[in-house]
């Protein structure tokens, strides 16, 4: 599809939109609002097939996510998003680059709620983070699991701890196919993801 080409190329060079100006920004929110128009999947909350799954975050323009690369000596490296839908939770996880040996995990751990075929509301519950090698980090669905099977890592292993419940914020999928999901979130910010291997 063209205009799905066309939004990858846009956004390809953007280190997930930490190398954009303010022309590029509005340039790819018109190609994303353009691939919104024509999303092949209007209830994403109903294909499961599709929506399960790994997703690793190709651009955002999320301050929050972003700012983790402003910290001094730190390098964001890869972002996923694991969405369980038997468990209605989802799984954010950022790799943090730094010395050798000294890199990082920071996690956050959410159910979420459909109130619409395409939105969720989200509930955030538990975050975790610390060094790759103490946590045993090696991927994904080896650190999601490592979550499901304990209720709270030790000290020794990484911070761990409760997020308030009455943090929330919701979540709309506006855009959605075999391997691209674009989503919406409640402070406004925009998610381009791509479905990777489960790993």
């Amino acid at each position: 599809m063209l205009r799905k080409s066309e939004l990858l190329e846009a956004i390809a060079s953007t280190n997930r939109g930490l190398l954009v100006s303010d022309d590029e920004r509005l340039a790819i929110l018109a190609l994303v609002a353009r691939l919104e128009d024509s999303n092949p999947t209007p209830r994403p909350l109903e294909a499961a097939e599709l929506l399960e799954g790994n997703w690793r975050l190709l651009y955002t323009t999320s301050d929050e996510l972003l700012g983790i690369d402003r910290v001094p000596l730190v390098k964001l490296g890869h972002i996923y998003q694991c969405v369980r839908l038997a468990e209605t939770r989802i799984y954010n996880l950022a790799e943090v680059g730094t010395l050798p040996y000294l890199e990082g995990l920071v996690s956050v751990a959410a159910t979420f709620e459909a109130v619409s075929d395409k939105r969720v509301t989200v509930r955030f519950q538990r975050a975790v983070f610390g060094l790759q090698w103490l946590l045993g980090y090696q991927s994904p669905n080896q650190f999601i699991a490592k979550l499901m099977q304990s209720e709270k890592l030790t000290l020794l292993q990484g911070v761990d701890f409760e997020i308030n419940r009455e943090q929330s914020g919701w979540l709309e999928i506006t855009y959605l196919d075999a391997d691209m999901r674009i989503g919406r979130g409640n402070q406004g910010s925009v998610f381009v993801l791509k479905k990777v291997a489960n790993r």
